[in-house]
């Protein structure tokens, strides 16, 4: 695996193996790499002749300066599982190289996107998401973009900044990965206790019990009972559990039994804000 912290020099190389013939898969992280990333190198090296992927903790996207701060960092260890995972280029800049100096960030008209769940939430969060990739597709312009499930919303983003931006780049989105429990493998789960990741899996446990009773007609109710259940079991605050349309992301409170739809929810335990999104129909 050939490491690069300099975009202009991964560029050149990047731009020589295009010009080869060689197809590029890119899978941007944050790094505290799982399962979950690793499923996403596999996926990108069956598609493509090369895999890129990068690890950068991205400053624009947290609403909470803690959180950013503390958010894990296991660089050693991350890199071992690149390189056992066959991923062929690595991109490690620091926050000067994404952000130099003068840069000046566009602003992505994102739509109802911005507005609705994570944007309600997080205002401010998916501008600093499209900043960053916006960022790394004009450096690596890959083939093709893989990303994870988990976050459903934030793969509709980064569907709108490539449709908004006109990169030559499809948009390969893979399954969520579990842990046994049903927990969506996530980065933040290295902040919880043993104890609580045990206590965690209630959120998919509950996105299938709502989906078990889904029926046309009004729905709301089953949001309603999962986030008081969650509540009672140890979860200090619910976001939202949402069932919404999964193609807009448009809040669906009545079902006519036709429209596709996904239940999302975003949870705190242990002061670690948790996400997860199921498919229902």
């Amino acid at each position: 695996m050939i490491l690069f912290k300099k975009g202009d020099e991964l560029k050149k190389y990047l731009i020589k193996k295009a010009v080869e013939g060689i197809s590029i898969g890119f899978v941007p992280t944050m790094g505290a790499l799982h399962e979950g990333h690793l499923s996403l190198i596999r996926a990108a090296k069956e598609k493509n002749g090369l895999v890129v992927s990068s690890i950068f903790v991205n400053p624009t996207q947290f609403n909470d300066q803690q959180d950013y701060l503390h958010y894990p960092k296991t660089i050693d260890q991350d890199i071992l599982l690149l390189e056992k995972s066959a991923c062929d280029v690595l991109f490690l800049p620091d926050v000067q190289e994404i952000y130099p100096s003068g840069y000046l960030p566009d602003h992505y008209a994102l739509g109802s996107l911005e507005t609705v769940l994570e944007g309600k939430y997080r205002p401010g969060h998916f501008q600093g998401v499209c900043q960053v990739v916006d960022r790394l597709l004009a450096i690596v312009m890959p083939s093709t973009l893989f990303l994870g499930q988990k976050d459903y919303q934030q793969c509709m983003v980064i569907a709108r900044l490539i449709h908004l931006k006109q990169y030559a780049t499809d948009l390969h989105i893979v399954p969520t990965m579990r842990e046994t429990s049903g927990l969506a493998m996530s980065s933040r789960n290295l902040r919880l206790n043993e104890q609580d990741r045990k206590k965690a899996a209630a959120i998919y446990a509950g996105l299938t019990h709502l989906k078990s009773r889904l029926k046309p007609g009004k729905i709301q109710s089953l949001c309603d009972d999962i986030a008081n259940d969650l509540l009672r079991a140890g979860f200090e605050k619910v976001d939202y559990i949402s069932i919404a349309n999964a193609k807009t992301l448009d809040p669906v409170e009545e079902w006519d039994g036709e429209t596709a739809l996904v239940a999302l929810a975003a949870v705190f335990l242990s002061g670690i804000r948790l996400i997860d999104n199921i498919p229902l129909t």
